[in-house]
Order: C-alpha cells, then sequence, then structure tokens
C-alpha cells in the first residue's frame, strides 16, 4: 500500500535472516558484559545519533546503555552544516573518546551508515586501544562505494568486531521519486532501532533466564515506576555513567 512502509518490512526481514550470525553475536556479547559488570556504550552522529537516544534512558531500555554525545554532532547545532564539518574532523572523535572512562571488554555500539567519517572511525580505533570490543552497525554496500575521510583509510565495517549491516540502499533514501531525480524516505533509523531493541529484548531475556531480572527502565508514568528504577539503578550503578 505504501512504498516506504513496503520497503521498510523487507528490509527489517532481510536483516533478520542474513544478520543472524552478527545479531546472535552482539546478543551474546551485550549478555556477558552486563553478567561481568563491563560498560556499554552507544554513539552516533547527527542522524545516526538517534539510535543512540533510542537505546539511553527510556521506558523499556536497558539502563547499563550508556550513551555518548558530542554537543557539535547533535541537531540541535546552529548552523545545523556545522554538525557535518565536525564528523569530517579528524581528532574530534578521539577527544570524545578520552572523554570516557573506557576499560578493557567494554562494548561500543556505533552507528554510521557510511562509516567513513572521522568522527567514527577517531572513536573506534581509540576504544580498540584500550581494549573495548566494537559493534559497528551500518550499511556496508553503501560504505565499499565511498571512500574513507580519515587518514587510516578506515571505515566502520573494517574496525568493528562485529559488524551488522542494515541492508539499506546506498544513500539511505529508499524510494524514487517518479518525474524527479531524487529518492526520498531513508530507512537507517527504523531499522538500527529495530535491530537493536530486538537485541536488548532477547539479551534482557537472557539475563532473566541467567540471574531472574534484567536492567531494563520501567516508566516513570507508572505509580510505582521511580521508586522501581531507583532499586534498579541502585544496583547497575557500577555500569551507569550517567547522572540522576
Amino acid at each position: 500500500m505504501y512504498r516506504y512502509i513496503d520497503n521498510v518490512e523487507q528490509l527489517i526481514s532481510k536483516v533478520a535472516n542474513e544478520e543472524k550470525p552478527n545479531i546472535d553475536a552482539t546478543i551474546n556479547l551485550l549478555t556477558d558484559a552486563n553478567l561481568k559488570k563491563h560498560s556499554i556504550y552507544v554513539f552516533g552522529a547527527s542522524h545516526a545519533g538517534i539510535i543512540a537516544q533510542e537505546m539511553y534512558y527510556r521506558a523499556g531500555g536497558m539502563l547499563t546503555i550508556n550513551a555518548i554525545f558530542g554537543r557539535e554532532v547533535m541537531l540541535d547545532r546552529s548552523p545545523i552544516t556545522f554538525t557535518s564539518d565536525m564528523e569530517r574532523l579528524e581528532g574530534y572523535g578521539t577527544r570524545l573518546a578520552n572523554s570516557v572512562n573506557f576499560k578493557p571488554n567494554d562494548v561500543l555500539i556505533l552507528h554510521s551508515v557510511s562509516g567513513r567519517n572521522p568522527v567514527i572511525v577517531d572513536l573506534a580505533i581509540a576504544a580498540k586501544k584500550k581494549g573495548v570490543r566494537i559493534v559497528g552497525l551500518t550499511n556496508v554496500s553503501y560504505s565499499k562505494t565511498v571512500t574513507s575521510r580519515h587518514s587510516s583509510g578506515k571505515r566502520l565495517f573494517e574496525l568493528a568486531d562485529i559488524v551488522i549491516d542494515n541492508h539499506g540502499d546506498v544513500g539511505d533514501a529508499s524510494c524514487q521519486l517518479a518525474g524527479a531525480p531524487q529518492k526520498v524516505g531513508p530507512t537507517s533509523t527504523v531499522v538500527g532501532a529495530a535491530i537493536l531493541n530486538a537485541i536488548i529484548v532477547e539479551v534482557s531475556q537472557r539475563l532473566v533466564d541467567t540471574t531472574g531480572e534484567a536492567p531494563v527502565f520501567y516508566s516513570a508514568n507508572l505509580d510505582d515506576g521511580d521508586e522501581r528504577n531507583r532499586q534498579l539503578v541502585k544496583e547497575y550503578q557500577e555500569m551507569i555513567h550517567y547522572d540522576f
């Protein structure tokens, strides 16, 4: 009925089938990190950062996931073109990485559709040097059509320990307009959110099966939500690196 919805449904089905080994590997990695009290981080720049916000401090989400926010690459920055400049500025991602107390066997989820910009490459390189495991959520076919903008010549899919391909179109937009040259309807946000939420659900179930509970936020709009969340935060505080 609607081309965009049809495209998204097809992509999610394709990801579920073709990326199963990589998704399962990520489920294992995040389960192990929670059980062993290793920290979990997520980052994306500009619109890719919407995924970081999706994973961070929300009802039904995992409270042990820490978002890394770079103010210069967030969408409320003005002028908005400044975010693109900062994504391409080599060294900025290293500064971001140095602001995080990464430890060996921590996990960093990096979301970048093209995987080519220095901010994402810098973060991957700097975190790996500290023994952090990298999960790269990207578009491999798209990334292979472009060159890296980083002096290393690397793209995200070449640096990550686990690569999850979102299988989107080159350029991200998915629907060709009749009578016009451009395409419309990017899919990376909705597909990326579906991938990571699917992972969090399975990790949470494994934690319940193993320990009897999962570090998942209750809605603050439930009558007892605030109190339950306070108890969870206290229990998992060594893995939480943001303020309340």
